[in-house]
């Protein structure tokens, strides 16, 4: 933005001798009351002048016109300082976003059975499995929000039996859950150093604002369930264990 003074705005000095200024000038009203000062418009100014100040054309904006407005029809309007790097450093963590649900959505469908009915794993899995999509979508829209494009990649199948001879099926479950957890705060510090490295401001603040806080919270809550878990054992214990978690789930979505 280019600014200068504009040539046809001064103000005299109410010193001795200028009792009549030219007519293209401003004056000094007739009184000076003690440091103030009032001043008019001289005959025949514009009154685009009376701010003192001249908004020339945005020269910058006019240079590089192409580069910020595209008029090919298939390059990105709203695309500004957004990196190839960033954009599929995106891509990749909405498929980790959507593996991790998928293999979530499985330990539901296991702790559903008829031969399993342990409802209370069965919901958090499937409660997880839905946030963790909430991820990925939440990761889609802001992809089409800085002008990237969304390229959903394979998603690998999981297993669909998870009872261990040792450790039972509720801890190797949370231990399981546990892991992914940690693999995806991973994968979200990648994701802001790769911000980091290209300068995207927006990008840092957004995996910062939105996933980093929440992601330390859920690590801490699966790591007291896998504490728990192994204190109680494969017994009796993980029935109990089952319905604190169908009672969380009620308060959870009574909130």
């Amino acid at each position: 933005m280019l600014l200068k003074a504009s040539p046809a705005f001064s103000i005299l000095n109410s010193g001795v001798g200028d009792l009549f200024p030219p007519s293209n000038v401003l004056f000094p009203s007739t009184a000076c009351r003690g440091s103030r000062l009032s001043v008019r418009a001289a005959k025949g100014t514009s009154t685009k002048s009376l701010t003192g100040v001249v908004f020339e054309p945005f020269e910058e904006v006019k240079k590089d016109m192409d580069l910020l407005v595209p008029t090919t029809p298939l390059a990105s309007l709203a695309r500004h300082k957004f990196s190839d790097e960033s954009e599929s450093a995106v891509n990749e963590q909405i498929n980790v976003e959507y593996n991790v649900s998928y293999i979530y959505h499985a330990l539901y469908a296991y702790f559903d059975r008829d031969n399993v009915g342990l409802k209370g794993f069965a919901n958090f899995f499937k409660d997880s499995s839905i946030e963790e999509r909430g991820h990925a979508e939440k990761f889609m829209e802001y992809q089409n929000k800085r002008g990237g494009r969304v390229k959903l990649q394979s998603i690998l199948m999981p297993f669909s039996e998870f009872d261990h001879e040792e450790k039972g099926d509720a801890l190797y479950a949370m231990e399981l859950a546990l892991s992914l957890e940690k693999l995806t705060n991973e994968k979200l510090l990648k994701l802001q150093s790769v911000g980091v490295k290209n300068n995207d401001v927006q990008l840092v603040d957004f995996v910062e604002s939105e996933f980093l806080g929440e992601q330390v919270e859920a690590i801490k809550k699966i790591s007291e369930y896998v504490a728990q878990l192994r204190r109680i054992g494969k017994g009796h214990g993980v029935w109990h264990f089952d319905q604190m978690l169908l009672d969380e789930q009620v308060l959870l979505h009574a909130g």
